[in-house]
């Protein structure tokens, strides 16, 4: 068993490299990541925006047209996270319930936090905290999210505190865009594999549709990966959105990237941005893990940090503290852009997604006290990250299983094609439920659009007796399979050369 790294944090003590971490092995929400039990044999229903009402079950008569869309989503996308939920692991209470590798939370630094969040200066109420305050958020929060975006996103000037919002996470910020942005039944390019659950964040309220860029795990050569996004599969996406007459208005990136761990380079970025602008295309970049990259050869690039964006009235960058702090329950989310109309709009949604004032208090709080964030923080969440990255992924070489990580964010994307015994997602589906059959719940690809049956997400970032019995139950269902089907063809299997990105 493994070791996670500790040390004594009962008071404070006083980017990266370049070359990514790509590897296959010797072989080859927000908290609502459950996505991964959507059912395969669910499409969302084609309809002006999003559903035809007349495809829902007439069990749901109470509801509104949306109301029945929501619980289609509801009902379609979280057996796995209900299932997990009512059979918990607890090591003294059910120690035969479900092991949680599927949902992505960084459960590793709870007694940092807990420390730093029960400090006395955490702790104060005044009348301005219980009143209604600014939409975007209190000022002084606001000027201390510029502040540490400015410090950890390596920004070439200081960020602005009126081109910040704050809201109640990184799903608010999806619908709020989404409403903002698009009209019923537009959509935004995205790249697949991608995290799930932002199906729900854009639709539920805007109605807004994702157009998929297909990626493969193909490598046609020295200078290629893996999922490797181009502006060239961009550009076919457009056109094939446009040729199916859906209205396309902007492109999603999240960077690192859910469930790849991808970095983009700055080159990446830029290339990518022009590509949006010469199409008049908004930017999403989701920045949610800039904070977890934890193996010191990556070089992490922030959208911010470039020297001059292509098209700044349409790039919007997205933060939150529930990956990079471990605080999927507390629920801070913030945007940062320079359209100021975007960020009234986006503003005055804060009245159904805003955070209390107690709360915006203890945020601006904890950002402003860097001392603590580089000195304890950040060396050891990376040190944990680490350690348990490294248990799993010397479990999955010494099961000869392929699998991608390059050193950033919560999980690793794992290669169980050989597992199945016909390449289609009917048969990933069912050793999904094997495992979770078996009590452990993991993410299979599908829920992430991989256009590639038999791809999984491992969550690492747990308690170390937690991933080891996970790890264990994983080897039981696999063991209990033969192999019956090929190896991936060589192309796709092979190791990638080392890069710098």
């Amino acid at each position: 068993m493994f070791t996670l790294p500790q040390k004594d944090f009962s008071a404070p003590t006083t980017c990266l490299g370049p070359a990514c971490m790509q590897d296959l092995g010797s072989s080859h929400g927000d908290d609502l990541e459950g996505e991964c039990s959507r059912k395969l044999d669910q499409k969302l229903p084609e309809l002006p925006g999003v559903g035809d009402s007349a495809m829902f079950s007439p069990d749901t008569s109470y509801l509104s047209s949306r109301g029945r869309m929501i619980k289609w989503f509801w009902d379609s996308a979280e057996e796995g996270y209900r299932t997990y939920h009512m059979d918990e692991y607890d090591e003294n209470k059910n120690p035969s319930g479900i092991i949680n590798l599927g949902v992505s939370e960084n459960k590793l630094c709870f007694d940092l936090l807990s420390w730093r969040l029960s400090q006395s200066d955490m702790q104060r109420v005044e009348p301005s905290l219980l009143q209604y305050a600014d939409w975007r958020g209190h000022l002084f929060l606001r000027e201390e999210v510029a502040k540490f975006l400015s410090f950890y996103c390596k920004s070439p000037a200081p960020l602005r505190p009126e081109n910040v919002v704050v809201l109640n996470g990184g799903a608010s910020l999806f619908s709020a865009l989404a409403t903002v942005l698009c009209e019923a039944g537009e959509a935004f390019l995205i790249p697949t594999p991608y995290y799930g659950a932002i199906t729900q964040h854009v639709c539920l309220y805007g109605n807004v549709r994702l157009a998929c860029v297909y990626l493969d795990s193909e490598v046609t050569g020295l200078d290629t990966r893996p999922f490797q996004l181009t502006v060239e599969k961009l550009e076919m996406a457009l056109r094939e959105a446009h040729s199916e007459g859906v209205k396309v208005k902007g492109l999603i990136l999240i960077n690192p990237q859910n469930p790849l761990g991808d970095i983009y380079s700055p080159e990446e970025l830029q290339e990518y941005l022009v590509f949006a602008k010469r199409h008049k295309l908004h930017v999403i970049v989701d920045e949610v893990y800039m904070l977890s990259v934890f193996e010191e050869s990556v070089g992490y690039c922030s959208v911010l940090s470039l020297e001059r964006l292509p098209d700044p009235q349409r790039t919007h960058v997205m933060w939150a503290t529930s990956k990079d702090f471990g605080m999927s329950g507390l629920r801070f989310g913030t945007l940062y852009t320079e359209n100021q109309d975007v960020a009234t709009a986006v503003a005055s949604l804060c009245r159904y997604h805003g955070l209390s004032g107690l709360v915006q208090y203890q945020m601006a709080q904890l950002l402003r006290d860097r001392d603590w964030i580089n000195q304890v923080y950040l060396p050891e969440n990376h040190a944990r990250l680490k350690a348990a990255h490294t248990y799993v992924s010397e479990e999955l070489r010494a099961l000869g299983i392929p699998f991608l990580s390059r050193g950033a964010g919560f999980f690793i994307w794992v290669d169980l094609r050989k597992y199945l015994p016909k390449a289609t997602f009917e048969e990933e589906m069912l050793l999904w439920r094997r495992f979770l059959d078996n009590k452990v719940l993991l993410s299979f690809g599908k829920a992430f659009e991989c256009k590639e049956p038999g791809w999984f997400r491992f969550v690492f970032s747990d308690q170390a007796h937690r991933l080891c019995l996970g790890m264990q139950r994983v080897r039981q269902v696999l063991a209990g399979k033969s192999q019956v089907a090929e190896d991936p063809p060589p192309s796709q299997s092979q190791e990638p050369s080392d890069q710098c990105r």
